[in-house]
């Protein structure tokens, strides 16, 4: 693939860009390998002995912490403390920790904190979608959000028309609901038409630490008579894109936020834009699964 002219197979290594977690050590609740953590953050939880043990295999939240409630009370009150020390911070939303994607929940952290502790995280995107009858300014077009230029992850660059991260307690179906009214005003008889089309997975490591990172995938086919509205300030606005105009930003640029070059991939391929038998094709959709 690297010997392609502007290879969309770039944005995939941009988010995989962990060659091993060697120098990371294995984060545990019992038996279950639930993230990974720095040496630094190893270090920082020595001074909290009662809750965090060290052992042969890595890091492990003490044994008499055994329900997810206890454990997520001893992982607040840590995080609090770890986040003056200058290891992520705390946004006030938790999110559930599984050992794997389906597992069941053992617990919950602050969203700021998991990619500390590298434990999955996970996320709905959404594309919106119009489809208009075949000839000049017509078949697939995609909504997309223009992200606003102050926030501090992609501002100024493309968006999928709804995503964010799954809370604890929803799944990806009622944080789909919730955030389509939050960020896109969807109605939510709208908004429950999605149709979900997979998942992406990929692994991640930068400066907020390791992000093992679950993208649930929907498509919605909405009525050209439907126009959506920034509804909080994760964009400034919302444009209506043919599909080979995005596609050709995707290949051709750096424009677009780097997770959601993965959803449009992924929609590229089942849309036939992307061919999905074709060299390209084939190392796209087996690298758009490279995470938990």
């Amino acid at each position: 693939m690297r010997g392609m002219s502007k290879n969309l197979y770039r944005h995939i290594e941009a988010c995989n860009n962990l060659p091993s977690p060697a120098h990371l050590l294995p984060f545990h609740f019992g038996a279950e390998q639930v993230g990974w953590v720095s040496a630094e953050l190893a270090h920082a939880l020595t001074f909290r002995p009662a809750d965090f043990h060290f052992e042969g295999r890595g890091v492990a939240m003490a044994g008499r912490l055994r329900g997810a409630g206890s454990r997520s009370d001893a992982l607040a009150e840590a995080g609090r403390l770890l986040a003056k020390q200058g290891f992520g911070r705390v946004r006030g939303e938790l999110f559930d920790i599984r050992a794997t994607a389906d597992g069941p929940v053992l617990g919950t952290l602050d969203r700021g904190l998991i990619p500390q502790f590298g434990v999955i995280g996970q996320g709905v995107h959404l594309n919106g979608l119009v489809r208009r009858p075949p000839g000049k300014d017509g078949g697939l077009h995609v909504w997309v959000g223009v992200r606003a230029r102050d926030k501090a992850v992609a501002p100024g660059q493309l968006d999928n028309l709804v995503a964010g991260g799954i809370p604890a307690g929803l799944d990806a179906e009622e944080c789909l609901l919730k955030e389509a009214g939050e960020e896109a005003s969807l109605p939510p008889e709208l908004a429950a038409q999605a149709r979900r089309t997979g998942r992406i997975s990929y692994i991640l490591t930068n400066d907020e630490g390791l992000r093992r990172d679950v993208l649930h995938v929907y498509d919605l086919e909405l009525p050209e008579s439907f126009t959506p509205r920034p509804n909080d300030d994760e964009v400034e606005r919302f444009e209506l894109w043919p599909a080979p105009r995005l596609l050709e930003a995707l290949r051709e640029t750096e424009d677009i936020k780097f997770n959601v070059n993965l959803v449009l991939m992924d929609l590229f391929l089942r849309e036939g834009l992307i061919d999905p038998d074709g060299a390209e094709g084939r190392a796209l959709r087996e690298g758009l699964h490279q995470g938990p």
